[in-house]
């Protein structure tokens, strides 16, 4: 059955593409992703939730299906606040769901982050895959997150961003051992997700390469550290491999957080940053677990 498709303005004017998958009476779950990234990439994860949940799926802003807007309003606090406006728009349209859950991955996860902290979250409880947490200067693991973030803002800055056929990013994904685990068809439907049709019959990034380096650079200066209870919901952090295993060093990084802030926590072994679409069946149930413990 297709999603019921609407937009939402953020309180910007910048419009978000939402889409409902409806399961009536069912836990509310609102999915979204990480930098440079689009929830259509994410489909080996959700896909398979639409038979339990009821499921709503956004890009945030200049991102996947949304149409971009620019450098204006690209920041972690415009997209915190956007969370609650996606949150607030959505629950005036269909409803009040019995129970709204935010399931958010990497940036999306450190957006959700800011918004309890500094707003107030407006979901009843959070899922947070792999934030990447930045923990303050003088912590053991504050310069190899540095240096993490770092990385990526130069790689970012000079990706290939035209391609003939989203194919060719594919085939990318499938060469780079970043992306060596990703299940093979979520590196095909990410390829899609993170393109669009471009002008001159090609296709290019949805979401802009110095955007995407812009957000990366940001999360150095975030300043966000927070105790589980800061946030003021039920919450469960969900990282990367906890000794970093050759991976990135956010497993480690959420690790500590968790140690540190008294999180309800669980560290996946043998994954990378995106977790979700190499090991998606793990990240569903350590979810529903949680979901079903509310």
């Amino acid at each position: 059955m297709q999603p019921d498709s609407f937009i939402i303005s953020m309180d910007d004017g910048a419009d978000i593409l939402v889409r409902h998958h409806p399961r009536a009476g069912a836990t509310r779950l609102y999915i979204s992703h990480g930098n440079g990234f689009a929830v259509d990439g994410y489909k080996v994860f959700w896909e398979p939730l639409l038979e339990q949940f009821d499921v709503v799926l956004f890009d945030m802003r200049n991102h996947g299906r949304n149409d971009p807007t620019g450098a204006d309003g690209h920041t972690y606090q415009q997209m915190a606040r956007d969370l609650t406006t996606v949150h607030k728009k959505v629950e005036a349209r269909l409803g009040a769901a019995s129970k709204a859950v935010g399931v958010f991955h990497s940036m999306t996860s450190r957006a959700a982050m800011k918004n309890a902290v500094e707003l107030g979250s407006p979901y009843d409880a959070l899922v947070l895959y792999d934030p990447p947490s930045v923990p303050p200067r003088g912590h053991a693991l504050y310069e190899a997150m540095r240096g993490f973030e770092l990385k990526l803002v130069q790689w970012a800055s000079e990706r290939p961003d035209r391609f003939t056929d989203p194919a060719e990013l594919e085939a990318q994904y499938a060469a780079a051992r970043a992306s060596a685990k990703w299940l093979p068809q979520a590196r095909a439907d990410m390829a899609r997700a993170v393109t669009r049709k471009a002008a001159d019959g090609g296709y290019t990034l949805a979401c802009a390469r110095e955007l995407e380096a812009s957000i990366y650079l940001a999360a150095l200066t975030l300043d966000l550290w927070p105790d589980a209870q800061s946030l003021g919901v039920p919450t469960k952090l969900i990282g990367a491999d906890p000794q970093g295993n050759g991976g990135p060093p956010t497993g480690p990084a959420n690790n500590a957080l968790a140690s540190e802030g008294g999180y309800d926590y669980v560290g996946v072994e043998n994954v990378g940053h995106l977790l979700q679409i190499e090991q998606p069946e793990t990240c569903r149930n350590i979810l529903t677990d949680f979901v079903s413990s509310l």
